[in-house]
């Protein structure tokens, strides 16, 4: 796999002063016109040989380059804040909108290469994380990335006499990495590692490119050359034509059953039980999140539900037991103009908590296979595909001890239209009903397919959905916060 990089590639200063010219003029092109359309991000990963260029050659090309249209970012070890969060956390956080372009050192390869080589994980995990890594990387691609990465070598006598010539000089940047390269067996245990991730990484929409760091002149000028050879082809592409889809419902309700026509919308609740059940309900849910054992872990709740089912409502009641210092509530409304140039995960990364805090989330990632899947906000192709990828997004959450607890508050459509009247006619709850509200229910069967598809889904053994029964509102917080309560405690008791 590093035969072709071993072999002293170099190119002479007058071929440098030939080319360099009209290779900086076309790049600084194709940037601009990244930049006026828009259309897609691209994501430049940097890792190899320490001592091979690699940050000589970033910093050229960002002389080459509009600097202002290009984020650099090196990933270090995590810091004590950092670690409260889940890994992927910080990574999302930085990703380059469209029509820009971002450079990541340090990313998710270096520190699996750095955990492998240290013997943190073992075979099993590192294959596990390669095939996380390669979901992450074809969302990343589907949601309009061109990811390039790039292995810069050098081959072990050309490594060993450059970390000869290096000695103890602290300024050197070889020094930063988290891995001693002065030690004999780093550089092949790193090498062993790096060809099995290149191999089990390098896909069609992502593929490795492994360059000979020997020779500045030509580490830089084929740097450049992939470069604007993949943003050219990406510019100049066509429209790309869509493979066909299987878009049926999961479970095909030939006798006209869905799963929330199932649920007994009668349970009440009397207000006397309704108090009490509730101060106890809320006493509980104070005492898990001041136990010991809640500073590492953290709470996320989801409320999805119909229009005028009492999400908001539930809220409050759930709030109302937390110090305001812990938690913080997420309404979820259209996209804005920056979250549309992300893909459309990263908004609700950013307010991903970490251990210790408590995030509620008044909608949520689920509008993607719901309203946007009903209202033909996006393509088919693009709801079917989020499934999985929300279903990797909370299992993310889940492994670094987040309790994620999911809620479809369900009402019957009588009971829609009682609610959005009064709102009609009491003024301080005029806000709450939208022209769109009234036209959703003409799409209330449409709405019961996609709810019935979300659930069957991605309801999992660590992120399950509950169905709660909302025709009654007091019964329905009950059951929220006692929901939130049982699994709080399951999961600080383990």
């Amino acid at each position: 796999m590093f035969e072709s990089a071993e072999i002293g590639h170099r190119i002479d200063k007058a071929t440098w002063d030939e080319q360099v010219p009209t290779l900086r003029a076309e790049l600084l092109a194709a940037q601009y016109e990244l930049k006026q359309r828009a259309g897609f991000r691209v994501l430049i990963l940097i890792n190899g040989i320490e001592g091979a260029g690699k940050g000589e050659t970033i910093r050229l090309l960002n002389e080459w380059l509009d600097p202002r249209l290009v984020q650099v970012h090196a990933f270090v070890d995590a810091t004590d804040d950092e670690q409260r969060y889940p890994a992927a956390r910080r990574f999302w956080q930085d990703l380059p909108p469209r029509g820009r372009m971002g450079v990541f050192f340090g990313n998710w390869y270096s520190q699996l290469i750095t955990l492998t080589v240290r013997g943190k994980i073992e075979q099993a995990q590192l294959d596990q994380a390669i095939g996380k890594v390669e979901r992450f990387e074809r969302m990343l691609c589907d949601e309009g990335t061109l990811l390039f990465k790039f292995w810069f070598h050098l081959g072990k006598a050309e490594f060993k006499q450059r970390i000869d010539e290096q000695g103890d000089d602290p300024l050197q940047h070889w020094r930063a990495s988290p891995l001693d390269w002065h030690k004999g067996k780093t550089y092949s245990k790193v090498l062993t590692v790096a060809e099995h991730l290149l191999r089990q990484t390098s896909r069609d929409y992502a593929p490795w490119y492994v360059l000979d760091g020997s020779d500045a002149n030509y580490r830089s000028l084929t740097v450049g050359r992939m470069l604007l050879q993949g943003l050219r082809a990406r510019l100049d592409q066509q429209q790309p034509a869509r493979a066909a889809t299987h878009a049926a419902p999961l479970a095909v309700a030939q006798d006209g059953r869905r799963l929330l026509n199932e649920l007994d919308l009668s349970q009440t609740l009397s207000k006397s039980d309704y108090k009490k059940q509730l101060q106890q309900e809320q006493q509980r849910l104070a005492a898990l999140v001041q136990n010991k054992a809640f500073r590492t872990h953290g709470l996320v709740a989801v409320f999805e539900g119909n229009d005028a089912a009492g999400k908001g409502g539930a809220i409050r009641r759930v709030s109302a037991a937390l110090d305001p210092r812990q938690y913080q509530i997420i309404p979820v409304a259209a996209p804005t103009d920056e979250e549309l140039a992300q893909p459309y995960l990263w908004r609700f990364w950013r307010h991903v908590p970490g251990h210790g805090s408590f995030t509620l989330f008044d909608r949520s990632w689920y509008g993607r296979v719901l309203v946007e899947r009903v209202e033909g906000f996006c393509s088919e192709a693009d709801w079917l595909r989020a499934y999985n990828e929300i279903n990797d997004f909370e299992q993310d959450l889940t492994e670094h001890g987040l309790v994620v607890v999911k809620f479809w508050l369900s009402i019957d459509q009588e009971t829609q239209l009682a609610r959005f009247r009064e709102r009609e006619n009491v003024p301080y709850k005029r806000f709450k009903i939208t022209e769109d509200d009234w036209r959703n229910r003409d799409k209330w069967p449409q709405y019961v397919e996609a709810v019935s598809d979300m659930v069957d889904r991605t309801s999992t053994r660590e992120a399950p959905w509950t169905l709660v029964e909302a025709n009654d509102k007091r019964f329905a917080r009950v059951k929220v916060l006692r929901t939130i309560n049982d699994q709080l405690e399951q999961r600080l008791s383990k």
